[in-house]
């Protein structure tokens, strides 16, 4: 009897610690945030659509009036941000060609919205043709240099990047402690890249900035979350939201803490299918399949997969998922050389140790561990420090048999293990 007894008593203490233990790795409240899975109206997109059609009636009165172009586009612009509808990019698109060839391509500004609107297309190349125009022309140099900071990132032009940083140096100027902040984070200084973030958030509040406040709140949500700063991660996804209530962004950070740090895949999944009604992008199906895949729900897993490239089969969106492609094609033996396929082409236009990782991961998962190895030791090592990266790094290392080389990485990998996601965490164990 006393046995049962004393059994019981350390059942019931097993729970209440296991219990303490899921309260303690809560940060998120469903009172504070569910308020904005329930907004049925979007005041920004509405805006956003009123300024349209007030511009579009300008313009039809007076086609003469060729700055009402570039108004229209920054609009639809921010409709695309809002909504996710690669449509609304592409008709900023329209109406930034229209308006440059009526300039014959010599107003910087409206050359720059252009490279601007190809950058959020993956057309980088094309984005930095536009930006050397705009630097020959001479003018705004300040603005066409942080254009050509941004581009030069994007395709890993990193030593040009530099340059162009260094020519617009302001401790002052917002857009330059963003940019420094994502050098800093590229460099692997988290620590400098949030307190910069940090400076640059004051500034947009100083300034009464709405728009960059809601920036600079969510980056620092995804910033916070990268250094394992969970908790202020949340607060700020949550700052983002008060502003703007339908940021989706913001929303699907809170559900990656749901699920990636609190593992409560239920909420996460309620989230999801919240903002996806709103913000209907395909990447909303790829987290979708992430969790179905921890919840060992393989049919759901490939529905989910299925429903992404029918939506990149039904809509065109250029080489804005190449990425994406390719790891989903690479996972599965069967298409893995598809992923090898898109990687080459992505090479092409964006040669970025990110690119070469994929290209050496398609490799590896064809079976050529030698060749993903010379590809990842040339154009990989020691050049970017995303924890993605680094675990095909190991992976490919341990194909290798170079167990040595992969005992730091893991380590790194262990600490990053939030950012990864709980799939990998098995995996990483394991190398």
């Amino acid at each position: 009897m006393r046995t049962i007894k004393k059994l019981s008593t350390l059942l019931l203490a097993a729970a209440v610690l296991l219990s303490c233990n899921q309260k303690s790795n809560t940060v998120t409240s469903q009172k504070e945030y569910s308020k904005y899975l329930e907004i049925k109206d979007n005041k920004s997109r509405d805006f956003v659509q009123s300024e349209i059609d007030f511009w579009q009636k300008k313009f039809d009165a007076a086609p003469n009036q060729i700055s009402y172009l570039s108004l229209l586009a920054s609009n639809y612009s921010k409709l695309f941000e809002n909504t996710g509808k690669v449509k609304y990019l592409y008709k900023a698109e329209e109406l930034l060609l229209k308006s440059n060839e009526a300039y014959n391509y010599s107003v910087v500004g409206t050359i720059r919205s252009l490279g601007r609107n190809y950058i959020s297309q993956h057309r980088f190349k094309e984005a930095l043709v536009l930006a050397n125009k705009a630097l020959a022309i001479g003018e705004g140099m300040k603005e066409t240099q942080k254009l050509l900071f941004d581009i030069n990132m994007e395709l890993g032009s990193y030593s040009q990047a530099e340059q162009n940083l260094k020519a617009i140096n302001d401790s002052s100027d917002f857009d330059y402690l963003i940019r420094i902040s994502k050098w800093n984070d590229h460099l692997g200084d988290l620590k400098t890249a949030i307190s910069l973030m940090e400076k640059a958030k004051y500034i947009a509040i100083l300034n009464e900035n709405k728009h960059l406040q809601v920036w600079t709140f969510s980056n620092l949500g995804d910033l916070n979350g990268h250094a394992g700063n969970i908790k202020k991660s949340y607060d700020y996804y949550l700052k983002t939201l008060e502003l703007e209530p339908n940021n989706s962004y913001a929303l699907k950070g809170i559900a990656w803490i749901s699920f990636s740090h609190e593992r409560n895949t239920v909420e996460a999944k309620r989230i999801i299918e919240n903002i996806s009604k709103r913000h209907h992008t395909p990447d909303f199906y790829l987290l979708k399949a992430q969790i179905a895949e921890y919840e060992n729900n393989t049919v759901a897993k490939n529905e989910y997969l299925t429903a992404y490239f029918q939506m990149l089969d039904s809509i065109d969106y250029g080489a804005m998922y190449n990425k994406y492609n390719i790891l989903v094609y690479a996972d599965d033996k069967s298409t893995a050389s598809k992923a090898l396929e898109i990687a080459k082409k992505e090479i092409a236009h964006r040669p970025t140790p990110d690119s070469y990782d994929l290209l050496a991961w398609s490799y590896y998962n064809l079976g050529d561990s030698k060749k993903a190895l010379e590809i990842a030791k040339k154009y990989v090592v020691g050049k970017s420090f995303e924890p993605k990266l680094n675990y095909h790094l190991a992976t490919i290392y341990k194909a290798n048999n170079k167990q040595a080389k992969i005992v730091p990485i893991k380590k790194e990998l262990l600490n990053s293990m939030y950012e990864l996601g709980p799939n990998l965490e098995q995996k990483i164990s394991n190398l």
